[in-house]
């Protein structure tokens, strides 16, 4: 079973643990310092300086295409026997639209409305930041329709912070149940 682990910053070390991650995607402002936690392999971890905004600002890096670019290969190379931890600052908006993409990227072949309704259902709060997902449907080839259907399930609930949430990158996959102190189900 594969799926992706969304969470904030401060949650990383404890998901990571909790989930047996190996792998993670950071989206984070440039050169923002963090500890990647001991379980996350150095050489599969993928640390995008970016901040979460959806146009050009002097000072800050707004998302790109050699960013969406890189999700897209890494989640290709991504090996899926365990998830892939992916966060960003509060775990609300670069990194729900990096895990769409990457869910995309490697299972390609679902829809995906159906794909922002599992996004919805598992996290109230995610409002996927609209650069990342307009720049991803058109490398991913989806016409648009990525872009509709994160429309679609509108803005999130207004929050401080995002709480972590298991994603499955494909329809009918099941995620574990992960809460502090205990291992996911089936550990």
């Amino acid at each position: 079973m594969s799926y992706i682990i969304v969470c904030r910053l401060n949650q990383i070390a404890e998901s990571a643990v909790l989930h047996r991650a190996s792998e993670m995607i950071s989206l984070l402002a440039e050169n923002q310092d963090f500890h990647r936690p001991a379980v996350i392999d150095a050489n599969r971890h993928l640390n995008l300086g970016v901040n979460d905004i959806s146009e050009d600002r002097r000072g800050l890096v707004a998302p790109a295409e050699i960013h969406v670019d890189r999700i897209i290969r890494f989640a290709r190379g991504w090996d899926r026997r365990a998830p892939l931890l992916i966060h960003c600052w509060m775990g609300i908006s670069r990194s729900p639209a990096a895990a769409a993409i990457a869910a995309l990227a490697v299972e390609p072949d679902q829809d995906e409305m159906a794909l922002a309704e599992r996004m919805r259902t598992a996290s109230p709060f995610v409002t996927p930041n609209s650069r990342l997902i307009e720049i991803g449907d058109e490398l991913l080839g989806r016409g648009g329709r990525l872009v509709r259907a994160i429309r679609a399930i509108g803005r999130g609930a207004d929050t401080f912070e995002g709480n972590r949430f298991c994603f499955a990158i494909k329809p009918g996959d099941t995620v574990p149940e992960a809460r502090p102190g205990r291992l996911p189900i089936g550990s």
